[in-house]
């Protein structure tokens, strides 16, 4: 039966990009490395690394199971230490990290909410447009938005935040509604840019059925609240975050539009370095805001 170390030597290998990096990272050897590999795939009958002499790919299926199995070794890892320091004072100066327009409205009441059941704890948030790099930053923890990309922080996802498709009335009366995601091909598309330079594409499900459409349109920036504001402007059709547009919804100054269609929702985590001992304050956080956002997620 496959151990924890399997599941880490995997979780390495991914992250890493190849054996030899994984069995450097993890202090062993690349043949350790190879039998812990090879003896999860037997186990799991599926292969999860596609190996080359230079690389090691993850197939469709490790990828999969990599996003699944992180966060679960990062709750394993979480329940240690809490074991570990049971009883622990929860006290001290707690650095969170969040995104500019979510920290105010979703992350600061579930901070204070935190502050009101830890009266001895103290907390800075830093909020920045990036990313922050949680060591430099010198940062506790960091609620994400998005897909999270390799790296050797630990994550807990905490839900999926509904994203839906918008436009102005203003732009609707002029150039009509979209009736199924392939009429967006006649509308202009107000596009989000990403550091690559890839095709926009937007995925719709209904039901069993998907439709995935390339997307066009004058206008594009790599900003959210600057696509929603051109939405508003009568630009073109956008796709938003709920949370972000919700109170323009309400004031009739954007309209969903395709609501019987899905698009993939958002991601959000909050993640932390891995430390084999992490704080009391950092530990009782994460399950905190866990607890919160499953009751309640945001959006």
């Amino acid at each position: 039966m496959a151990s924890l170390d399997d599941y880490r030597v995997f979780i390495a290998v991914v992250e890493q990009g190849n054996l030899s990096a994984a069995a450097r990272h993890l202090q062993r050897s690349l043949q350790a490395v190879s039998r812990s590999l090879a003896a999860l795939e037997s186990e799991l009958g599926v292969e999860l690394i596609q190996r080359t002499t230079r690389r090691a790919q993850p197939s469709d299926a490790g990828l999969a199971f990599h996003a699944r199995i992180k966060t679960a070794l990062a709750d394993i890892d979480l329940a240690r230490s809490e074991l570990a320091d049971h009883g622990a004072r929860i006290d001290g100066l707690l650095r969170v990290g969040g995104s500019t327009q979510f920290s105010a409205p979703y992350l600061v009441p579930v901070v204070a909410a935190f502050m009101e059941r830890y009266p001895d704890v103290h907390v800075e948030l830093v909020v920045a447009d990036h990313r922050a790099d949680l060591q430099r930053e010198k940062l506790d923890a960091a609620v994400r938005l998005g897909e999270l990309p390799a790296s050797r922080l630990h994550a807990r996802q905490l839900g999926m935040l509904r994203m839906v498709t918008i436009g102005a009335p203003g732009y609707f009366a002029r150039h009509g509604y979209p009736r199924t995601p392939a009429d967006l091909r006649k509308h202009a598309c107000i596009v989000r840019r990403t550091a690559e330079p890839v095709p926009q594409r937007w995925d719709y499900r209904r039901g069993g059925r998907k439709q995935a459409v390339e997307v066009h349109g004058r206008f594009s920036a790599d900003n959210a609240a600057a696509c929603n504001a051109a939405a508003i402007a009568g630009l073109g059709i956008g796709v938003a975050a709920l949370w972000q547009v919700r109170s323009l919804l309400d004031q009739r100054r954007l309209e969903t539009v395709l609501d019987d269609w899905q698009l993939p929702g958002l991601p959000l985590h909050i993640v932390w370095s891995p430390s084999k001992q992490l704080p009391a304050r950092t530990r009782a956080f994460i399950d905190f805001v866990a607890a919160r956002w499953t009751v309640e997620p945001p959006g």
